[in-house]
């Protein structure tokens, strides 16, 4: 099993200190709204320049931001399992690896630290954008808005599964597997927002 938080945590309700500075701590935390708005607006602005800007057809167009959509689905599920568990094998990797992702698997109850902070978000964008235009060119307009709008609804299902009880409906998966994840098994139930990944790659909980 991979090293994930630390053994010494007090309880999972609370917060950590990651600075001694007040403004660096502060820019740890944000409301979970920021990040989203911020991506669906981009996805928006992306989205209508793809329609005033190129000759794509609007079907074609849809194609392609679903598979967007789809993309980030797969790069939620390898970058969870990958970079945020990666093995701390050294002390840079440990801190790396603890400031991501293994303070929230110490206190997954803040709400402040369930996504990136906005600036960190808005850089991400900015990359998405500069690397999806070199690869594609124009098709990057219409795939953009369907990985950005799946991350939006990754961050949206990640504050839902730890802010509300399981729907009695077929998204209590979710909430379940991450559950799991969470608190019984970290190398398991690495999908977010959805588990078609782990269905495919063989990382399901056992039921």
């Amino acid at each position: 099993m991979k090293k994930i938080g630390r053994l010494d945590k007090p309880d999972n309700f609370g917060t950590a200190r990651m600075f001694t500075n007040p403004f660096l701590e502060w820019l740890t935390r944000t409301n979970i709204l920021v990040p989203i708005s911020m991506f669906l607006v981009f996805a928006g602005v992306s989205f209508y320049y793809a329609l005033t800007t190129t000759s794509i057809g609007l079907g074609i167009g849809l194609i392609i931001t679903v598979i967007g959509y789809i993309a980030f689905t797969f790069v939620e599920y390898m970058m969870h399992k990958h970079f945020f568990h990666m093995e701390p094998s050294n002390p840079v990797k440990d801190k790396l690896q603890y400031t991501v992702h293994g303070v929230h698997h110490d206190y997954p109850k803040d709400k402040y630290r369930l996504a990136m902070p906005p600036f960190v978000s808005a850089a991400y964008a900015a990359i998405f954008y500069l690397v999806f235009t070199l690869i594609m060119g124009d098709y990057a307009l219409y795939f953009l808005p369907g990985f950005l709008f799946g991350y939006a609804s990754y961050l949206g299902f990640h504050y839902l599964v730890h802010a509300l009880a399981p729907p009695k409906n077929f998204m209590k998966v979710l909430w379940v597997n991450h559950a799991i994840h969470h608190y019984k098994d970290p190398d398991v139930a690495f999908g977010v927002s959805t588990p078609l990944w782990d269905i495919l790659l063989g990382t399901m909980p056992k039921k």
